[in-house]
């Protein structure tokens, strides 16, 4: 038996050492946790674009129908694409769904594979964070200053970018803790191109 549930008794199943067994189990709990924080930005980010493409119908319908824009729409449009945009670009990196060059992970053997996706997982785990700190260093400069149009201040368009990069992070983090604890995390990689 491979001791993955199905009622398995704790005899079948090999031993973990303690702390790789409470190492995986924070590990599958904090996925639980990602994943349900990844499912609701994928919510916030498609409610966003939905949103975004309402208020641009409206600003086009009252524009060349009623002849009269309202002011707001389009201040209000951009700083939606903020938020669908970084959020939806953050669950983009926990699902691995942007481009990569992958050439490499085919003909190199398993255990480089998982040393070149660390080495990725980490420079995103830097971008994330540069994401992070230059945005609360714009929100911080822009933050006494008034969105016309929406009377909101100016630094409030720079949240989903610092909200973007947290979540960046946490993805990266928890792909490197789960491969540290000798998770399946690359499970795509070692199905294709195996060692001969």
């Amino acid at each position: 038996m491979n001791g993955r549930g199905n009622g398995s008794s704790s005899a079948e199943a090999p031993a973990l050492p303690s702390d790789a067994s409470a190492m995986r189990g924070f590990w599958l709990g904090a996925e639980r946790v990602l994943s349900g924080l990844a499912r609701l930005a994928l919510w916030i980010s498609g409610a966003g674009l939905t949103l975004m493409t309402i208020i641009i119908f409206w600003q086009v319908f009252s524009r060349y129908v009623l002849n009269r824009s309202p002011s707001w729409t389009e201040s209000f449009s951009v700083l939606l694409m903020g938020w669908f945009i970084f959020l939806g670009a953050a669950v983009g990196v926990r699902e691995r769904t942007h481009l990569g060059f992958d050439v490499l992970l085919y003909v190199l053997p398993v255990s480089a594979k998982a040393v070149l996706r660390s080495i990725s997982d980490l420079v995103v785990l830097a971008f994330g964070a540069g994401m992070i700190v230059y945005g609360v260093q714009l929100a911080r400069l822009t933050w006494n200053t008034v969105m016309p149009s929406l009377a909101l201040p100016g630094g409030v368009s720079f949240l989903p970018v610092i909200l973007g990069g947290a979540l960046v992070c946490l993805f990266s983090l928890e792909r490197l803790a789960g491969r540290f604890a000798g998770l399946p995390v690359d499970a795509d990689i070692h199905a294709t191109g195996e060692e001969p």
